[in-house]
């Protein structure tokens, strides 16, 4: 794009005809107009290139460019480019995909549903949950129980498991039937049982809400192994082995939410690898095809597939979406898991994670540099007004924000959630550039707070 007329008359024609995801006029003012990414860099219209800090959002795991995503889809589109994925149908590239996740997702889960991405995954595990225990005779657990912090997507029912209190106000009434407790958020958590550890303490908040609503209510637990646009939030080691005896004490499903931790984000293939735990249900998304192409899916474990097999036909599961075993979508990902594997995604992730966590590490002697915390290439660094009590700045103080613009005025692009800045780029970003977003990011923090 070659003048600055040329991109004002762009974002002037998109104010005129589009509506964003989160949606603010204000906001899109002086928005980015992206024409190309090559590997962990976008370029915007302006011609000036930026270090892609969120991997898009969360999901360009294998950086922007691949030749042979692309040729993935051009063929399966010259050869089959949709059918049905109804029951009835099938197609070659969607059998091939289930097979390929059965080897890579945990030991009892071998059965998948294909979606369009992560908020349709959660809807699909919702319905999933309260379609078991009905086929269980068990028609009174209904109930979801997800933390605060969670983010599982923003359709109705997805937004009323999301903990994050903002994407609701605008929308309400929720859904009834969820209930929300303390994430593990090892910052901020502060144990309330004497005698535990904070994350015993942390996943003991489940049973609680459990005996208060009854066992007989309560369908399943929804938790992202790491929270991710909650800020980051990795939990202490001892968190997930009790969340999972809680939920076969009580007869609880655990639905573990990976569409941002899944395909090796965090130094393993799935999330709850790094606590040797399985779940009920996994739901996926994003990383699957590196944001390519839509994807996204669920994977239950063989006791409820066979439930599903075994149901009759007046109860089956009346779940559908149309473009569910899409098989352009399929195609592109098996590339993309190709890729994942051939490349050794899980072990570049952890190593590189580790590069990334040290260097930003380096920030915390900064006064206002609160924590750093990060698991793979998942990191993040909280911003507070007072290091010794933790106090945030005021949201009218917009410091995150004006971090953030400080960023991208030195070539980083990312996200944030109030304060705390998130930095989880692909897997393919160079060791160079890993450096260079910790040095922009310090002199950003510098830049708004001083020395």
């Amino acid at each position: 794009m070659s003048s600055a007329t040329s991109v004002s008359q762009l974002i002037n024609r998109d104010l005129a005809h589009l509506i964003h995801p989160l949606h603010s006029r204000t906001e899109h003012q002086n928005a980015h107009i992206w024409v190309e990414g090559r590997g962990a860099l976008l370029i915007d219209a302006d011609g000036k290139e930026y270090i892609d800090g969120l991997s898009g959002l969360w999901n360009v795991v294998a950086g922007h460019g691949r030749s042979e995503l692309a040729d993935a889809a051009a063929q399966q589109m010259t050869q089959l480019a949709y059918c049905s994925g109804y029951a009835g149908s099938s197609n070659p590239r969607a059998i091939e995909l289930g097979e390929r996740l059965a080897t890579l997702a945990y030991p009892a889960i071998n059965r998948f549903f294909f979606t369009a991405g992560g908020g349709e995954s959660t809807e699909s595990s919702i319905k999933t949950v309260r379609y078991y225990w009905k086929l269980q005779d068990k028609p009174e657990k209904t109930k979801i129980i997800s933390r605060d912090w969670a983010y599982h997507g923003v359709t109705l029912a997805a937004m009323s498991a999301t903990g994050i209190s903002s994407y609701w106000p605008m929308f309400e009434p929720r859904v009834p039937g969820f209930f929300h407790i303390a994430s593990p958020y090892p910052y901020r958590y502060e144990a309330s049982a004497p005698g535990k550890s904070p994350g015993v303490s942390a996943a003991d908040e489940l049973e609680k809400c459990i005996l208060e609503q009854g066992p007989d209510t309560v369908a399943a637990f929804f938790a992202e192994p790491v929270q991710g646009a909650g800020g980051v939030l990795v939990p202490q080691n001892d968190y997930f082995p009790r969340i999972r005896e809680i939920c076969d004490q009580y007869d609880v499903l655990l639905v573990a939410d990976e569409v941002i931790t899944g395909f090796g984000r965090t130094g393993t293939m799935f999330g709850l690898n790094h606590w040797q735990v399985e779940p009920d249900i996994i739901q996926f998304a994003k990383a699957i095809t590196s944001g390519y192409i839509p994807l996204g899916g669920i994977g239950v474990h063989d006791k409820i597939a066979e439930s599903m097999d075994a149901a009759a036909p007046d109860k089956k599961w009346m779940h559908a979406f149309t473009y569910s075993a899409h098989p352009v979508c399929c195609a592109v990902a098996l590339a993309n898991l190709d890729i994942i594997e051939r490349e050794d995604f899980p072990a570049q992730a952890a190593q590189k994670g580790k590069q990334l966590l040290s260097g930003l590490e380096t920030l915390a002697s900064h006064p206002n540099v609160g924590d750093v915390r990060g698991l793979g290439l998942m990191t993040a660094v909280e911003i507070v007004k007072d290091k010794n009590t933790k106090e945030e700045f005021a949201p009218s103080e917009q410091v995150g924000a004006r971090i953030h613009d400080a960023c991208q005025q030195r070539g980083l692009f990312s996200r944030l959630r109030g304060d705390v800045f998130i930095l989880a780029p692909p897997v393919v970003t160079t060791e160079q550039q890993l450096d260079q977003c910790v040095n922009v990011l310090g002199e950003s923090i510098r830049t708004v707070l001083g020395d």
